[in-house]
């Protein structure tokens, strides 16, 4: 860090060596503390094959703030790095790898292949924690972990075995989310549902024993070589007459039974299903019910299999194409009309999911939810914001038993081996080397692996020693915040809440914080194939790592998406130039003399100005810790960031000036006194910035405390009642109001910067408190005189003259021959006649409900923000009318 603060701040030339400083000093270690209950975060573990992305930088902006506020505040702070194995898509990247070598990972085998892995997280794992420390994450880099680790892997482990052992992990053959293209199951929560334009074919079905048949409706015709009846829903009137009847399917020319079941909608398609257990999930229970025969049509890699005949080998798409054709040359095709419907996609690479009758590992849910669903209701975990309390609930309360089991070889191998003598079935806590039923030592490990999400949702302890009893564990479980975004609720948050509590008896944190996602300007969120992503690192390049964290969080509210663009980190960085140049101006007015640890303390002042900064930043401080305490992330910030731009800079600074040209040394103490309290304040939200200028800082005032060394492990500043003046404030908004006041007349009628004019001001009240602040006045709002009048004799008016009613003043601007005001006001007149006819059409606009409820909310909300700034002006220039 420089010893001299230079002119401008530049964020490439310090970030680096600033954060070397603090990993080195060891300031992300929890403290040693036991008296103070810790704050711990476990960081959301990003994939090992990926790169930083805008939904990482919002995750680690927002949970280092938090950090950095609670271990300023006092407590031994925990933040735990980790990052996740990705099952699928790390095997995906790998194989990509192999396949431009030409070779499969068959060709290798099972355990040269996971070594082929190793070797690529070994050589670009460790990328994603460079780049979370080029955003300033003060992570605790001595506990980071892996979901591989020998630690997860013993939770993992034991966690399965102890779910099996208690019945709640079985396996059955059921309908699954399968992925043609990974070749894997899925759960319910990776498969992403779009709207898609497709076709519903209306297919007649023969009955076996008269003329006619039933018209049953599809959207899967490829699936009817593996139907087992049709399905009408017994209080359909129009199918009493079916009851027990069979017809022949199509093409396949096998006879089924017509069936009722209430599950089948009536008003779907023809109020007819074709039933296929084997490729539907609502089928397939169908088919439990009723006892029905369950038949595959298709491979595991969406081609039609040998039950299909003719078909065996061909791609499921290409295989509808000929079973339309074929359909429409028997006369069996009624009719196929376009239709949009709901299409699940792999969420790891968009393929078009496929509903497989497969063999799976499950976990049973609901003894697991109940325990979890309590603890949100009874409030032991709070989750913010409230609104999606009601999610969670519904999804809880509606859950449905996870498919756990995934056709990987890149992850947790699922520990239960079977006997190839005698088919036993093994599952214990250590290896086993020989049958437990027959003793035959030839024994094969189960060749899936588990959802990533099971070894994820173990993450609050398994991170922190568990199964051991460890002193991390003791220590930091119950953490205290999880913060995510609010897509993975259910991923990740619901199952650490189940898992947690089941292995622990606690529950895992006590506040679940959802941030919404981050979308391109045009408010579409950012994906590759779409071209609208942001690279957070080409970012902090440009603006710094200061400014991009700032422009993530500040304005924003838990849950809600926001809006990423140019404009918002342009505003950040200069608010933190903004801040740089605050300091260089404190820095420069200290002389030798003042260079002592009395220049950071308190400053006792009886002058108004100073009195009324010190009284601002005690508002400032209770704001802050209200907000920050609520999880108001967003408005800590603003509060924040108005006091140092309008209160400090705008106004305390530019008085300052004044005095201190005048030759007083007066406000040097308090300069100085708010730019410590207020770097501090700031340190959460922009830390580079304001460790470089605390570097300067402490090199023109001997600090008193070894710990004030670095800013980070400095104290955050603690608000006193005592100190806030409230008459003071009052006293100041007044004289503000004056000069605010001025400044509009001079814009509105476009008097020249340079040029002076005079004021009158009367007050009943407080004419002592603008008599003191003269000075001020005239020099803030360009006066060249500023009488002050008795309010008796304030009412005589001059032809020149415009009169401002304030709330504890009456101003009369004098204007001189060279502002016209007959012609100024003519043109104010014009413009509130134009604006007030566009108000009018602006609100009849709105009052519209045909534009309201058919325009896209964008519109809308811009039209209602168009109204109101169009009322302000009105409103304004009427104001200033009325004064002339």
């Amino acid at each position: 860090m420089s010893s001299d603060i230079s002119p401008a701040y530049n964020p490439n030339e310090s970030e680096g060596s600033i954060y070397k400083t603090w990993e080195d000093a060891g300031c992300f270690l929890p403290s040693e503390g036991e008296d103070v209950d810790p704050f711990v975060v476990i960081m959301p573990p990003p994939n090992v094959t990926g790169e930083l992305h805008m939904g990482h930088a919002l995750t680690t902006a927002i949970e280092d703030m938090i950090v950095r506020w609670h271990r300023m505040k006092g407590a031994p702070t925990l933040f735990l790095p980790g990052t996740d194995h990705a099952g699928i898509a790390t095997q995906v990247v790998v194989e990509r790898l192999l396949a431009s070598e030409g070779v499969s990972r068959h060709d290798l085998g099972r355990e040269e292949f996971e070594a082929r892995i190793w070797q690529w997280v070994e050589e670009y794992g460790s990328k994603i924690y460079q780049q979370l420390r080029r955003l300033g994450a003060s992570c605790d880099w001595t506990r980071q972990s892996f979901t591989l680790d020998e630690g997860p892997r013993n939770a993992v482990r034991k966690t399965f075995i102890d779910l099996y052992k208690d019945g709640l992990i079985y396996r059955g053959e059921r309908i699954t989310n399968w992925c043609p293209r990974c070749s894997t199951a899925l759960s319910d929560l990776e498969v992403r549902y779009a709207e898609e334009e497709g076709f519903l074919y209306e297919i007649e079905y023969r009955y076996t024993d008269d003329d006619g048949g039933i018209t049953i409706a599809t959207t899967r015709p490829e699936t009817m070589l593996g139907d087992a009846a049709v399905a009408v829903n017994p209080t359909d009137q129009r199918f009493s007459h079916v009851q027990g009847k069979n017809v022949l399917i199509p093409i396949a020319e096998r006879e089924v039974p017509i069936i009722q079941d209430l599950s089948v909608e009536a008003d779907f398609g023809t109020g007819a299903l074709k039933v296929t257990p084997g490729h539907d999930p609502t089928d397939f229970e169908i088919g439990l019910r009723h006892k029905l025969p369950t038949y595959s049509v298709m491979n595991l890699d969406g081609s039609m299999n040998e039950n299909t005949g003719r078909f065996k080998g061909v791609d499921r798409f290409d295989c509808r194409k000929e079973i339309v054709d074929l359909l429409r040359q028997s006369g069996n095709l009624k009719s196929s009309h376009s239709y949009t419907h709901s299409v699940g996609h792999c969420d790891r690479c968009s393929e078009i999911v496929e509903p497989i009758l497969t063999n799976q590992w499950y976990v049973s849910m609901k003894p697991l939810a109940e325990p979890a669903l309590e603890a949100v209701k009874d409030g032991r975990i709070k989750i913010i914001p409230d609104r999606f309390k009601g999610v969670y609930f519904n999804w809880m309360e509606n859950i449905r038993d996870w498919t756990l089991s995934r056709q990987l070889w890149w992850g947790h191998q699922i520990p239960v081996w079977y006997c190839d003598e005698c088919g036993e079935e093994i599952v214990e806590y250590l290896d086993p080397v020989k049958c437990t039923q027959c003793e035959s030592s030839n024994l094969s490990q189960d060749p899936d692996v588990l959802d990533t999400w099971f070894s994820s949702g173990l993450w609050t302890h398994s991170t922190l020693g568990w199964p051991e009893q460890t002193k991390d564990l003791e220590r930091f479980y119950p953490g205290s915040v999880l913060e995510t975004g609010y897509d993975i609720l259910f991923f990740w948050v619901a199952r650490m809440i189940m898992l947690g509590l089941y292995n622990t008896g606690d529950i895992p944190f006590h506040t679940v914080y959802l941030h919404g996602l981050v979308l391109d300007p045009e408010g579409v969120k950012m994906s590759k194939t779409k071209g609208n992503v942001l690279d957070p690192l080409a970012l902090i390049d440009q603006y710094g790592a200061d400014a991009v964290r700032f422009a993530l969080t500040t304005g924003n509210s838990a849950g809600n998406n926001m809006r990423l663009n140019e404009q918002r980190l342009e505003a950040s960085r200069n608010f933190a130039n903004k801040l740089w140049n605050a300091a260089r101006f404190v820095l420069s007015n200290i002389e030798d003399r003042e260079r002592s640890p009395n220049l950071v303390s308190r400053p006792i002042s009886t002058n108004l100005q100073d009195r009324w900064i010190l009284s601002k930043l005690e508002l400032v401080k209770r704001d802050l810790d209200r907000f920050m305490s609520e999880y108001q992330l967003g408005e800590a910030q603003k509060v924040v960031h108005d006091f140092l731009w309008n209160d400090y800079c705008d106004w305390y600074i530019e008085m300052a000036k004044i005095r201190i040209r005048a030759g007083s040394r007066e406000p040097v103490g308090t300069l100085v006194f708010v730019l410590e309290q207020v770097v501090r304040l700031l340190h959460p939200f922009l830390p580079f910035v304001t460790e470089q200028i605390w570097s300067n800082l402490s090199k023109v005032i001997e600090k008193q405390k070894d710990c004030d060394r670095l800013l980070i492990t400095a104290s955050y500043p603690e608000h006193e009642p005592g100190k806030m003046d409230e008459e003071c404030l009052n006293n100041m908004d007044h004289v503000f109001e004056v000069i605010k006041g001025i400044r509009n007349v001079r814009a509105e009628f476009k008097v020249g910067h340079r040029d002076l004019i005079s004021a009158d001001i009367s007050s009943s009240e407080h004419q002592d408190i603008f008599i003191s602040e003269t000075a001020m006045i005239m020099q803030l709002a360009g006066l060249s005189d500023l009488k002050h009048m008795q309010p008796e004799t304030a009412t005589l008016e001059l032809d020149q003259s415009l009169s401002l009613i304030l709330a504890a003043s009456t101003v009369r601007i004098n204007f001189d021959d060279s502002v016209k005001l007959a012609e100024e006001s003519s043109r104010l007149t014009e413009e509130l006649e134009e604006l007030s006819t566009h108000l009018e059409r602006l609100k009849d606009r709105l009052n519209d409900q045909q534009f309201t409820t058919k325009a896209p909310a964008a519109v809308v909300e811009k039209e209602k923000d168009r109204m109101k700034s169009t009322a302000d002006r009105v409103h304004r220039l009427r104001e200033l009318l009325g004064g002339l």
